[in-house]
């Protein structure tokens, strides 16, 4: 850049002035060849065939400068302009392949940017022929051969316009290294036609053009040393249609050359060359129609691409919610129609098991299995989540019930995905349009009968049926109620002692929640906490019996002193334990009441902690701040075993079912007896729940069991008594 920027104060045709000329050229040359051996473009045949171009321009002008010293004149045409005529080919057509990199046979050719580069290359050539070249040609003052060659020289310029703009518009392709083979194209174009503008080329004097033509040489060697050279990140997606301000300005400017040009010949009063403004006016325009129908039709394929999309699941390539609504609009309207709703169970295991990536993979499976059982006129759809459904068009109520029956057959058989073999079950729910035509309404019945179908177990299904709609109305009357209950203290807590064999004494309660309606009068917990389960409230309602039995032990504690029990368990729903915040609300409630939090018993099912995820992370992290944990009618869900090794178990409740039948002779001891040794075994202390009698304790007691909760010891009420009554004592044998 230094010797560029002082080679216009080198005295004017001196031989230090045509060395470091020359001798700058040829640098460039070596530098380009070395710059492509070091960085290893994908194209290197281009690159040296743009350097022999470069290379046969230092040959021009060599030729050039040693002729005007031997001869002390620069002869025209001569040698050297034969020299840069053929430079120019070699250097379009190694520009052309340097500049495009390694070939994406993946993506289309762009024609919208040689659309471009034409529209510039007739307007720039259009200015060219009225001013330059026809001028030129009509001199016939001047031999024949030194108006081709003269005309040569902005043909040359107008090919080099077309090839650097080709070169700028192509898609991705603007890195560090192409724009300096542009500016190198450029500055050699900007010379050519300040060379040309000189009365004639005898005269031409250099000076500051050739350090124009010498700032051209490095950039191009900086094109090749740049390591932008190899495109190794391009982008792959890059919209060749795309109309930026830049371009549509560049475009716009060429297209008004035409009218350009008129209003210039009249102002100068020149002949007007109808002929050439005319075909140029006729090419622009239909090279800018070309253009637009280009991006025209891009536009319409995008959008229906985008339509697609819109009504396409990313993940399934199954219909979404919004096609699958529309889809049953159509169907309805057009006669009979069943829609099936199905909801994986278990899914939420899977995820916290094995990641979301799994789970993922294993919706694209199922979704792949249930397509697979549909006839070719049904529509499936993923209506989000884990939850699919089907549209059956045309169907009655017998195919309907036959393509259901199908749907479930296909998810019987494991599906093996990232290496595991996955079991997935599903529930349904069917509808059909009898005594509707109203589309939402027949999504709602679907959506209905497969709820109703959750609460028969996995593998169920339920076809909709006008005492559902009474069911769920209950439910949803009892959740508003509820809501209600909890705001105006509808709610109240009562405490069932568990008490220590064989003398009966209180050792911890159970607290339990109860409803006293206004006016529906006392309702059940197994009515309301299932309400409570789905619509959520269970979580507002679980922390308000958390903390009123915190604060009711508190009260005892400090009322009885060593009379009042030991500690207080409170029952926690698989809802509770996957709420994120829960453990911060449990040691809320221990720091607010002041409670150790070893006094604080949280019972969980077997159900709730069985397929481990954040369940199990959330009773860990109890463990962690001193909570004790119990295990609740163990026996009567999935009865591992293993869970009593993977869930930091203290206590465990052995169910109701157990104890009913102990006293009676036979095999009705035996899971008892064995529950009593696991948990002697493993540390944990056994209670067993439901005892009436005085029997059933005192057979407990002789099987091992030292805890023991039912209404033999106390109903649960709001103030249990806590004293030693001899009545509860089991007569030790």
């Amino acid at each position: 850049m230094l010797v560029c920027l002082g080679y216009p104060l080198l005295p004017t045709g001196s031989v230090v002035s045509t060395l470091v000329y020359n001798g700058l050229g040829l640098t460039a040359v070596v530098v380009t060849v070395l710059g492509v051996r070091r960085n290893r473009p994908p194209n290197p045949r281009s690159w040296y065939l743009f350097a022999g171009g470069m290379l046969t321009f230092v040959a021009a002008d060599v030729v050039y400068e040693v002729s005007g010293l031997i001869l002390g004149t620069h002869p025209y045409p001569y040698y050297d302009d034969a020299l840069y005529g053929l430079a120019y080919p070699m250097l379009w057509i190694g520009l052309l392949g340097a500049s495009r990199g390694r070939r994406n046979y993946d993506r289309p050719r762009d024609l919208a940017g040689a659309i471009d580069a034409a529209v510039i290359a007739v307007g720039v050539g259009l200015i060219y022929w009225v001013f330059i070249i026809q001028p030129t040609l009509t001199a016939h003052d001047t031999p024949m051969l030194t108006r081709l060659v003269s005309v040569a020289y902005p043909t040359f310029d107008v090919l080099t316009c077309t090839v650097v703009t080709r070169m700028l518009t192509r898609t991705g392709s603007r890195s560090p290294s192409v724009l300096l083979l542009a500016a190198g194209c450029l500055l050699n174009l900007g010379c050519d036609v300040a060379w040309t503008m000189t009365e004639t080329f005898a005269e031409y004097s250099g000076g500051i053009i050739n350090s124009g033509f010498l700032l051209g040489y490095v950039a191009w060697a900086g094109a090749a040393l740049h390591p932008s050279v190899y495109p190794r990140h391009r982008p792959l997606n890059a919209a060749a249609n795309d109309f930026g301000r830049g371009r549509l300005s560049l475009l716009a400017a060429c297209t008004l050359l035409v009218p350009a040009v008129l209003f210039i010949q009249g102002v100068r009063r020149d002949e007007i060359n109808w002929l050439a403004v005319g075909l140029g006016a006729v090419a622009l325009f239909l090279l800018v129609l070309a253009r637009l129908a280009g991006f025209v039709g891009q536009v319409r394929e995008q959008s229906v691409k985008l339509e697609d999309l819109a009504m396409r699941d990313e993940l399934t390539g199954l219909a979404n919610r919004r096609m699958f609504e529309l889809s049953v609009t159509d169907a309805v309207a057009a006669g009979e129609a069943q829609v099936c709703l199905l909801d994986l169970n278990g899914f939420k295991v899977v995820n916290d098991l094995y990641g979301h990536t799994i789970g993922d993979r294993l919706l694209v499976a199922v979704a792949g299995r249930l397509s697979g059982a549909l006839r070719e006129q049904d529509v499936a759809a993923r209506m989000g989540g884990d939850e699919f459904a089907v549209l059956m068009p045309g169907a009655g109520v017998t195919e309907g019930d036959a393509v259901v029956r199908r749907l479930a057959a296909s998810l019987r058989e494991p599906i093996s995905v990232g290496g595991h073999e996955l079991l997935i079950a599903a529930t349904f729910g069917i509808a059909d349009t009898a005594a509707t035509g109203d589309p939402i309404e027949l999504l709602r019945r679907a959506d209905v009968a497969m709820y109703a179908a959750k609460e028969g177990g996995s593998r169920q299904h339920r076809r909709f049926t006008a005492d559902l709609d009474d069911r769920a109305g209950e439910a949803a009357r009892l959740g508003v109620e509820m809501r209600m209950g909890l705001d105006t203290g509808q709610f109240r807590m009562v405490y069932q002692p568990i008490v220590a064999l064989p003398h009966g004494r209180t050792k911890y309660v159970e607290s339990l929640v109860r409803w006293q309606h206004p006016e529906r009068g006392f309702i059940s917990p197994a009515d309301f906490i299932p309400v409570a389960e789905q619509n959520g409230l269970i979580v507002e309602l679980g922390e308000w019996i958390l903390r009123t039995a915190c604060d009711q032990f508190v009260v005892w504690r400090d009322r009885h002193g060593a009379d009042a029990p030991q500690q207080i368990s409170v029952n926690v729903s698989a809802r509770q334990l996957n709420e994120p915040g829960f453990v911060a609300v449990v040691a809320d409630v221990l720091a607010c009441t002041g409670m150790d939090a070893g006094h604080l018993i949280i019972e969980v099912t077997e159900t709730a902690v069985f397929g481990g995820g954040t369940a199990v992370q959330a009773v860990n992290d109890l463990k962690d701040l001193g909570v004790r944990i119990a295990l609740d009618d163990f026996g009567t869900g999935h009865s591992s075993l293993g869970l009593l090794q993977t869930v930091p178990v203290d206590v465990l409740k052995v169910d109701k079912s157990f104890v009913d039948n102990l006293t009676m002779a036979g095999r009705h001891a035996v899971i008892a007896t064995a529950l009593i040794q696991v948990s002697n075994g493993l540390g944990l202390d056994a209670v067993a729940e439901g005892v009436e009698t005085a029997e059933q304790a005192a057979e407990l007691y002789r099987l091992g069991y030292l805890l023991a909760q039912g209404y033999h010891f106390g109903r649960p009420v709001a103030e249990p008594d806590f004293r030693v009554s001899e009545d509860l004592a089991v007569p030790v044998r």
